[in-house]
């Protein structure tokens, strides 16, 4: 096995890694497993996240620094519980944290934190961003300086309960033959703080331009979106949830319409997959999680990273974890 599909730490379980390279070095934004003997259900209620420490590394080769709490939900007024898989972006020397938890009625939301430095500690804004929703955000700074923002996962991440516009508990799951729920996308406003436009789905289509059905789901969208460019496509990667692969869809602008192209990574151990691909120096890496140190227990992860091959046609070779 290759010296890169280690844990990066061990000391705590991570999850969920958004890594980026800031001032040359790579940082990685994990959410942090808290261990509890709870059950797992179907909402997700085993994963009891309650604050963010922040990885770095001088460069893949070099040891993996924890740089301790940059955020906590104790001084976040609106949370009540759960802060789950988070991402960063970098702006005019800021640099912000975006992150989901549950606000006082139990409803997930999509917050924001600031800080000087890549590592922390970061300052929490008092509110969630307005109009925002469910899980998962993912920042892509375009090369115009544009920020987007990618977000939205089923089931315990909330995102069917929106269709109609309003919080609706009840609302019907997308099945069988009917269109799936793509991930939310919406342009940031310079103050990297708000939404500027107004949050949409966005569409995956299969090779015939038609849109991916919920009943496809070794293809259709679950929760984890992530986005990158190479040679002036945009790259939507994503988790397919039950059936537990990373996939990726290839569009022409930051809001599609996006066409499947393949997979990324076939099942790991452990229920939920949630990665992040990143440019340094040259090569592409794939930052992901399994359930190592913990035998397979879902609420227990830790984070690892993979050099990706990607083609010069934009195509992605097929990572089998546990291959050499």
């Amino acid at each position: 096995m290759s010296e890169q599909r280690r844990p990066l730490v061990s000391h705590i379980f991570t999850a969920d890694p958004s890594a980026h390279v800031f001032n040359g070095k790579l940082y990685i934004y994990p959410s942090h497993d808290i261990p509890h003997d709870g059950e797992d259900n179907d909402d997700g209620d085993e994963y009891r996240m309650e604050d963010y420490h922040i990885l770095s590394m001088d460069n893949p080769d070099a040891p993996c620094v924890d740089h301790g709490c940059a955020l906590h939900m104790k001084d976040i007024p609106w949370v009540s519980k759960q802060m789950w898989a988070p991402d960063a972006a970098e702006k005019d020397g800021k640099y912000y944290l975006y992150f989901p938890a549950r606000d006082k009625d139990g409803i997930f939301r999509l917050g924001v934190a600031v800080s000087d430095d890549p590592a922390g500690p970061f300052t929490p804004e008092k509110d969630y961003i307005p109009g925002s929703y469910s899980i998962d955000p993912a920042v892509l700074m375009d090369d115009d300086g544009r920020g987007y923002v990618y977000y939205g996962g089923l089931w315990g991440g909330q995102l069917e309960m929106w269709q109609s516009g309003s919080f609706d508990p009840d609302a019907h799951r997308p099945e069988g033959s009917e269109p799936a729920l793509g991930p939310m996308f919406a342009e940031l406003d310079p103050d990297m703080k708000h939404f500027k436009t107004e949050p949409k789905h966005l569409q995956i289509l299969d090779e015939n331009g038609s849109p991916l059905t919920a009943g496809d789901e070794d293809r259709r969208y679950f929760e984890g979106p992530w986005m990158h460019k190479f040679n002036g496509k945009y790259y939507l990667s994503y988790s397919t949830g039950t059936t537990h692969y990373l996939v990726y869809a290839e569009g022409d602008k930051p809001d599609g319409p996006f066409t499947y192209k393949g997979r990324i990574m076939e099942p790991v151990l452990g229920w939920t997959t949630h990665h992040s691909i990143v440019e340094y120096q040259g090569k592409w890496y794939l930052f992901y999680h399994d359930c190592e140190l913990s035998n397979g227990i879902n609420h227990r992860r830790n984070v690892k990273f993979t050099e990706l091959t990607i083609h010069e046609d934009g195509t992605i070779d097929t990572i089998r974890p546990y291959e050499a």
